[in-house]
């Protein structure tokens, strides 16, 4: 599994397209309180997967495709 996850990663779960954007922007404004002004940018939508599974909490596994 790669190191970071955007919208799309998330849609291909099975998360619902609304949802699977609040958790980018959640995890977008985590790390940006964590010192990451790069993630300040409406633009980015690839966030560390980290940050994803501990606002979810629990581990994402998917297969490489």
């Amino acid at each position: 599994m790669t190191n970071t996850i955007c919208k799309q990663d998330l849609m291909a779960i099975g998360y619902k397209e609304h949802t699977a954007r609040s958790l980018i922007c959640q995890a977008k404004a985590i790390m940006v309180q964590k010192g990451y002004p790069f993630y300040n940018n409406r633009r980015l939508g690839r966030v560390p997967t980290e940050v994803v599974e501990s606002i979810i909490g629990t581990t994402l596994h998917r297969e490489v495709e």
